[in-house]
């Protein structure tokens, strides 16, 4: 292989990763992520918490980090969200959600500040995903995405005092995460 050609992963590379290592795989490129920090894990389960009851009763799932997302049906991609809500169960297998959640959510780390708000919104906007959520417990705000909106370009910033609607629930659901001590 030549100094300019990059080299295509694919399932088979990432799915026997070593002990302990968590990878993504976006458009044919691994990308190692990092061990979550207290206040992500934190966060991650209040909203996980939030989102499951309500979500059960609307016959939707919700999974946390452990649950791999298919987004297109190639084998060049695979990401592990830090939460996902599927409303639609035909897109539900033993290998996770094949194609995309209705919801995601992305805790920032220092280590994932770029692919959260770059890579990953890029990717999640434009391979079907309903709403994106990117929460920055540094900078405490939450980045909400709705790409189904009127305006295509809907985009809120909520500080962590602030009820967050949840978009795909028609904001029935509201999450404030300064209910919270983290």
């Amino acid at each position: 292989m030549s100094d300019t050609e990059t080299k295509l992963y694919t399932m088979d590379d990432i799915l026997a990763p070593p002990e302990g290592v968590r990878a993504e795989l976006i458009d044919g490129r691994i990308y190692y992520m990092d061990h979550p920090p207290l206040i992500h894990q934190a966060i991650q389960g209040y909203i996980f918490s939030m989102l499951y009851g309500y979500a059960h009763v609307r016959n939707c799932a919700v999974f946390d980090a452990n649950f791999g997302v298919y987004l297109t049906g190639d084998d060049l991609n695979f990401l592990l969200p830090d939460i996902a809500v599927i409303c639609d169960r035909e897109k539900l297998s033993e290998r996770g959600c094949e194609g995309a959640p209705d919801l995601i959510v992305e805790i920032v780390t220092p280590a994932s500040r770029k692919m959260d708000f770059l890579v990953k919104l890029h990717q999640y906007s434009s391979r079907g995903v309903r709403e994106y959520w990117i929460v920055d417990p540094e900078s405490q705000r939450t980045n909400v995405y709705f790409f189904e909106a009127d305006d295509p370009d809907f985009f809120r910033v909520y500080s962590f005092d602030e009820e967050i609607p949840v978009e795909i629930f028609q904001g029935d659901l509201r999450i404030r995460l300064c209910d919270r001590d983290f």
